[in-house]
């Protein structure tokens, strides 16, 4: 087992570096992030402390999208609140695990994540008899679906907020696949065009709650995308891929989206109350092919994350989820 030290979170929150060899680059190594629930406050004379908390058997595993990293305090909070054990990755080459001289972000295969996945989980220790719900956002929800249909004896539940289940230009997906495929094989570090124009990154900033601040470091999560290579967007879409002829996921999966989606192509407050990231339409309708048992809550003014969108749509994605986590812990405890 490794060491737990402080985490940049302050308070409440811990780290562990996870070394996963090396490649091309350098050190490979992923980083985990835990937060564990308070001592329960329960005492029997007889039996002692025990936790009644709904979900003091769970552990949650979160996986961030791409260009991010985990920061969201009161996500953790949401979690620990009911007596679960939380646990934040950073994959390889994002945020705490990116090292010198490393390109950020670059995979040629989302299946390579399982090792940064194993090992995070590993790094909880004893979880015998533990109920363990992998929650990912955006690309982390892509890579978290595919590895809970992989590991189905191991998941009891799947939470996705704002998963990319599906490439923006769904319908042209089929036709762009063969030249992402030819240029991943040749050219592998290509760049695609940059078409971040900053907008999701100026619709949080607009829509911040000074009661409930998030900080992030700039460096990894910047204010444009970080750059895709064709390597990347190969492997992408062959997730994409799976997706669309379905999962099999066998643990009740509960998906998160915005209502709507608005196009980043110049500045509009509309940007503040919807996805500028994903087709949402287009991820509703591939959601129901993760599994048999797929609620999707729809989040009128939700951002693309819609734990971080202003705070009635917030609220509202926390009360959905809060739900959805109670109604499935009541059924399967």
């Amino acid at each position: 087992m490794g060491e737990w030290i402080p985490d940049i979170l302050g308070d409440g929150f811990e780290q562990q570096t996870l070394p996963l060899g090396e490649d091309s680059e350098g050190e490979l190594v992923a980083t985990v992030v835990r937060s564990l629930p308070e001592a329960p406050r329960w005492w029997h004379p007889l039996i002692g402390h025990r936790d009644r908390r709904p979900l003091a058997d769970v552990d949650v595993l979160y996986v961030h999208g791409w260009s991010d990293y985990f920061f969201n305090r009161r996500l953790a909070r949401f979690w620990t609140d009911r007596g679960a054990r939380f646990y934040a990755l950073d994959l390889r080459k994002y945020g705490r695990s990116l090292r010198p001289g490393q390109t950020p972000g670059f995979i040629t295969d989302l299946a390579e994540y399982d090792a940064d996945i194993g090992a995070a989980l590993a790094a909880r220790g004893d979880a015998t008899g533990r109920r363990l719900v992998l929650l990912g956002h955006s690309t982390g929800g892509l890579t978290l679906s595919l590895w809970a249909a992989r590991h189905a004896g191991d998941v009891a539940a799947v939470v996705l907020n704002a998963p990319w289940l599906e490439f923006q230009l769904s319908a042209a997906r089929a036709a762009i696949t063969p030249v992402v495929e030819l240029q991943a094989r040749f050219w592998p570090m290509d760049a695609a065009p940059q078409v971040d124009l900053g907008f999701y990154s100026r619709a949080q900033r607009e829509v911040a709650d000074p009661d409930d601040p998030l900080e992030t470091n700039p460096e990894w999560r910047p204010e444009k995308a970080m750059t895709v290579h064709a390597a990347w967007l190969r492997a992408v879409f062959a997730g994409h891929d799976a997706v669309s002829r379905g999962l099999g996921i066998t643990a009740p999966v509960c998906v998160l989206l915005s209502q709507r989606t608005a196009l980043p192509t110049r500045w509009s407050p509309e940007l503040t109350r919807a996805d500028s990231v994903l087709v949402v339409d287009d991820i509703a309708a591939a959601a129901v092919k993760l599994g048999s048992s797929v609620t999707v809550e729809r989040i009128d003014g939700a951002l693309h994350d819609v734990f971080i969108s202003q705070k009635d749509a917030r609220d509202e994605s926390y009360a959905r989820l809060a739900r959805w986590v109670d109604g499935w812990s009541a059924q399967t405890a």
